[in-house]
């Protein structure tokens, strides 16, 4: 068998330590490396020739990765779970207590247990190499780091920095890194292992303390002020988290304990609270969520046909979606974008907007001013059909007029080659509808992003029955590359992510006409695990924009779509949300804090009155969601729940601890949600009619996954 761990010997007495999973293109750490590195552990103890070990990966762009993660999904208890940690504890120990010099040499990924298990390490250098990245992401699988990070970390670097890392999961740069003091050195990864031997050559001379400032000494040096910084975090995690994710609140004790009752009380804390959060549905949740996008990575969304390549790519409009949609395709994708608008404004808006986004890039240091300047020169700009015969995809970014999109589908054909792909940004309208003007109708599709584009992570990649596969394979890669999350859904009006928003956007608008204040509407929800509530959502995305997918979604889908009769009040009072500063908040003013404007409530007519319980508000907002989104997957416009959950999560920000919607009807019961619909549906109405589907999963006790 061939094995992960293999150890030479230098001349100068320095031991090399390689580790490299056979057949993986990434190191992850399994519990079965256990018996392997003990051995090797053994072995170095025991020839008093070797003076000093680096530890090096085999792999060309990763360190570690983390811990294979599979390994959690074996576990059937919390004992189980807690066995794991432990076993990391004995070999991070080991390996702590050598008596000779121990230095990792990190170049590319070193994340989770692959830091912990650098931190255990003596000394650590890294590679400058772009991918060199170092973070504990655990808390974003609901989880801790269960390694001894929640203890040599804050040791090495302080409570405050420490808290910041694992609370957050960000990543650090090699320079980020050094000013830490995670690691003692950055350097070329030409001279990465000659620094590493250097390093161990000299000896376990104590780490230079990193400057604290004035503050951090204070607070750090005393158990009073580490109180203080204990109490701070847990009260920026409750207001973050709404109390809906267990494990940042662990992660604050477990370093809390370690720091007051010292590293053995410490790492037992943290063993029993990682088994606690390993087994929570939470963490079973967002686990499944990893899976999930791991999974759809690997896929073309067209079963075998191979995608063709994209070496250039236009797109019609410079508005804020098209200039977002320009802006990752050079700068993610680093493929060459044309925009095309009618206007000199247009264009320069389109180029403005990208170049904010990569001189943020340079403000923070992460990129030089010539990286950006050369990434901007992949943009070009016309207000003609100019230099884009060999465009391979157009992206169309015009407003919702089906005419103007036909205009745009035969202005293609006509300017570009026969193999260019027409993708359409449309929100709304059916892309079969689109297609109908082309002559080509194979090579059309809908690609619909999200607001803001560079934030989004979702794109419905949108097939009508003449799509060809490998537009489809084409566009997926496409997507994949501007660094999205694709999902392939089925045409149909309103397509997946927007007809289950609106359902749920209009009954929180049926709420404030009942009398529920902007605000409580608004918490509700949050408090429920939305990033934020349906009517600051509505400001956002903006209240025209709602008001002209309604009428569209009831055409084709029927009267539960019909939007309350509020929209035409508001529009007509000229309020179409943050873009003209006008809508249910107040915009432009100097408070930090986000106010209602209250001049609303008489546009509407309204006196807000008694407030509904918060549980009730968001319940009967996601009851809708709920049975929009098995009406979805029962039409076929998406492929399966785990499409439909990725696409709730990334799209409009569904509470990812839940796991997505059809997670989330799992855990209910199908039973449960259908007495909840009926209930509502003698309560307020038809609209609350649940699904055929979900009557017979009721009925037959099914679920949407295993168990």
């Amino acid at each position: 068998m061939e094995k992960t761990f293999n150890l030479s010997r230098r001349e100068d007495g320095i031991a090399v330590l390689t580790m490299d999973v056979p057949g993986e293109t990434m190191n992850t750490l399994r519990s079965e490396f256990g018996p392997e590195i003990s051995e090797v552990l053994a072995e170095i103890k025991s020839d008093s020739s070797i003076k000093g070990l680096v530890l090096i990966s085999g792999k060309q762009d990763s360190f570690v990765a983390g811990a294979d993660i599979s390994m959690l999904d074996a576990c059937n208890t919390a004992e189980d779970a807690k066995f794991l940690s432990q076993q990391g504890h004995v070999v991070f120990n080991e390996l702590e207590n050598l008596s000779i010099p121990v230095v990792a040499a990190i170049n590319g990924a070193c994340l989770g247990g692959g830091l912990e298990l650098a931190l255990a390490c003596h000394k650590r250098v890294c590679s400058l190499h772009p991918k060199t990245m170092m973070g504990l992401p655990e808390v974003q699988l609901g989880l801790l780091p269960g390694g001894g990070g929640t203890q040599r970390l804050p040791r090495l670097v302080g409570v405050t920095k420490a808290l910041d890392m694992m609370l957050t999961g960000k990543q650090l740069r090699p320079k980020q890194a050094v000013k830490l003091g995670l690691v003692d050195d950055a350097v070329p990864e030409s001279i990465l292992l000659r620094t590493a031997v250097e390093m161990a050559l000299v000896g376990k001379r104590p780490a230079k303390k990193k400057k604290q400032s004035i503050v951090n000494q204070v607070l750090e040096g005393t158990s009073a002020g580490r109180n203080i910084i204990f109490d701070q975090a847990a009260k920026q995690v409750a207001k973050k988290t709404q109390g809906n994710y267990p494990a940042p609140n662990k992660i604050i004790d477990c370093v809390r304990q370690g720091m007051t009752k010292g590293m053995i009380k410490g790492l037992e804390v943290e063993a029993s609270h990682f088994a606690e959060l390993v087994m929570s549905k939470e963490s079973a949740a967002l686990r499944s969520i990893f899976f999930a996008t791991t999974e759809m990575k690997k896929e073309t969304g067209a079963g075998d046909v191979e995608p063709r390549k994209v070496k250039k790519a236009m797109v019609l409009g410079g508005g804020l979606m098209g200039g977002g949609i320009a802006s990752v395709t050079t700068t993610k994708a680093k493929i060459p974008a044309r925009v095309k608008d009618i206007n000199e404004a247009g264009l320069s808006n389109a180029l403005a907007y990208a170049y904010k986004l990569l001189d943020k890039g340079v403000k923070r240091r992460h990129m030089t001013p010539a990286v950006r300047d050369n990434t901007m020169a992949l943009m070009t700009t016309t207000t003609e059909y100019k230099g884009i015969k060999d465009a391979d995809i157009v992206v169309e970014a015009v407003f919702e007029d089906l005419a103007l999109k036909h205009q745009m589908v035969k202005d293609v054909e006509r300017e570009c080659g026969e193999n260019t792909i027409f993708a359409s940004n449309t929100s709304s309208l059916p892309i079969s509808q689109i297609a109908e003007a082309a002559s080509r109708p194979e090579n059309v599709i809908g690609l619909h992003y999200f607001s803001p584009v560079e934030k989004m992570p979702l794109v419905e990649v949108i097939a009508h029955e003449k799509t060809s596969a490998e537009t489809i394979a084409t566009t997926v890669a496409f997507a994949k590359k501007q660094g999205k999350t694709p999902i392939v859904v089925q045409d149909g009006a309103g397509f997946y992510v927007n007809r289950i928003l609106a359902l749920y956007m209009n009954e929180a608008a049926q709420l404030l006409l009942e009398g529920q204040s902007v605000e409580h509407l608004d918490k509700a929800l949050v408090k429920f695990g939305f990033p934020v509530g349906p009517m600051t959502l509505l400001d956002e995305v903006g209240i025209d924009v709602g008001a002209k997918i309604s009428p569209i979604l009831e055409k084709e889908l029927g009267e539960r779509f019909m939007a309350p009769a509020a929209f035409d009040k508001l529009l007509a009072d000229d309020r179409k949300g943050r873009k003209n500063g006008k809508g249910f908040y107040i915009y432009g003013g100097k408070t930090k804090t986000k106010q209602v404007d209250e001049t609303v409530y008489s546009v509407l007519g309204l006196k807000p009155g008694v407030d509904t319980e918060a549980t009730e508000i968001a319940q009967r907002c996601v009851v809708q969601m709920l049975n929009e989104a098995v009406r979805c997957l029962d039409d076929g416009i998406i492929a399966s729940a785990r499409d439909g959950d990725i696409g709730a999560i990334f799209g409009i920000g569904f509470p990812p601890f839940l796991g997505g919607p059809f997670h989330y009807i799992d855990t209910l019961g199908a039973g449960n949600l259908v007495k909840m619909l009926e209930n509502y549906q003698t309560r307020y109405g038809d609209r609350f009619e649940p699904a055929a589907k979900l009557k017979q999963m009721a009925s037959e006790g099914t679920r949407f996954f295993n168990a």
